[in-house]
């Protein structure tokens, strides 16, 4: 493919000549004479240098490299446009497997692919285009939308609703009983858990990631939003839309999580708590209560820049304290 179809593809302005094949996208450390790299930032400038790249996406005309340049908006979307393009092959419409059992009560719309050995069960109903892999369980009065990916081993249980472009990968658990018990007569006694779970539209759910089922109503995953691998979401959580919930994140039952909050890795999320949206807490922090808009950090948190300061006063706390016991010294034989 030249470069000059390329600009065409990702809307770039073109600096240099626009007539050299390109044949693979690569990482600017990796990359090899035939391929096209990006760069985001000043950081990797000296190893764009000397990187073997025949061509680079750039924000900014980059100054003294002879490699031809693409200039657009946002060079990192360029490049997972240019991923796309080069690499993923679509999913292909191969029918129902014979070894699949699918209800006769079920709906399948047009052009569902379902691979051997998922079970649909009554009243599911699977949108147009989606793709159903092995081993996943389609529980009964659920309903997937169009064009949804769902990878093997994944759960769906019974009164699920998930809209479409949704990807879910192997091994997730939508709609297992959300954890509630009562205490009685010396025994944790079961509360009935008979809500549902609500997927909104261009959701991504990583593997392993568990979603409880609300006790009444429903959990909420709003659209756009994206779960790393191994999150725990709670009953009635709701979940705004373009959310990022990076790996081990725990979400407590009862939590509403505004739009376009960020959180890091393992932080835990207090039951009944509210985030704002916009809010970002960083890795391994805890949220609780209600968080007005900003960067927190910390088990107890803190606005990220409060936390930063802490933090470099708790690692000279030693030495601190031999200069307190100095000055206690001092004082003492002044006396």
């Amino acid at each position: 493919m030249k470069l000059k179809d390329i600009a065409d593809l990702i809307g770039g302005k073109i600096i240099g000549s626009g007539d050299i094949e390109i044949n693979g996208i690569s990482g600017i450390s990796e990359a090899k004479d035939g391929d096209i790299t990006f760069l985001s930032g000043t950081k990797l400038l000296k190893e764009l240098k000397g990187s073997g790249a025949a061509a680079v996406i750039v924000k900014e005309a980059v100054k003294d490299i002879e490699k031809p340049q693409i200039i657009v908006s946002n060079p990192l979307y360029a490049f997972a446009r240019l991923l796309s393009h080069f690499y993923v092959k679509p999913h292909r419409y191969k029918g129902i497997s014979e070894k699949a059992f699918v209800s006769e009560k079920a709906v399948l719309r047009e052009n569902v692919t379902i691979y051997p050995f998922a079970h649909i069960s009554d009243s599911a109903t699977i949108g147009s285009g989606t793709v159903i892999y092995s081993g996943v369980f389609i529980g009964e009065d659920t309903v997937i939308g169009n064009d949804s990916v769902i990878y093997s081993n994944v759960t769906v249980r019974e009164g699920v609703r998930i809209g479409s472009r949704v990807i879910i990968h192997a091994g997730a658990v939508i709609g297992s009983d959300g954890f509630g018990y009562v205490f009685e007569d010396g025994m944790h006694r079961k509360i009935p858990q008979v809500g549902g779970v609500i997927i909104e539209d261009d959701v991504e759910i990583g593997a392993n990631v568990t979603i409880d089922r609300a006790t009444t109503g429903n959990t909420i995953v709003g659209k756009g939003t994206k779960i790393d691998n191994l999150v725990q979401i709670g009953h009635n959580v709701h979940i705004g839309s373009n959310v990022i919930l990076v790996s081990q994140v725990g979400i407590g039952g009862s939590s509403e999580i505004g739009d376009g909050v960020i959180l890091g890795g393992q932080v835990g999320v207090a039951d009944h708590a509210k985030l704002e949206a916009g809010t970002m807490v960083g890795a391994k922090g805890g949220a609780m209560g209600e968080m007005k808009r900003s960067i927190y950090s910390g088990i107890l948190p803190m606005p990220h820049k409060d936390w930063l300061k802490a933090m470099a006063i708790f690692s000279k706390l030693p030495e601190l304290k031999k200069k307190i016991k100095e000055l206690e010294e001092k004082i003492k034989e002044g006396k």
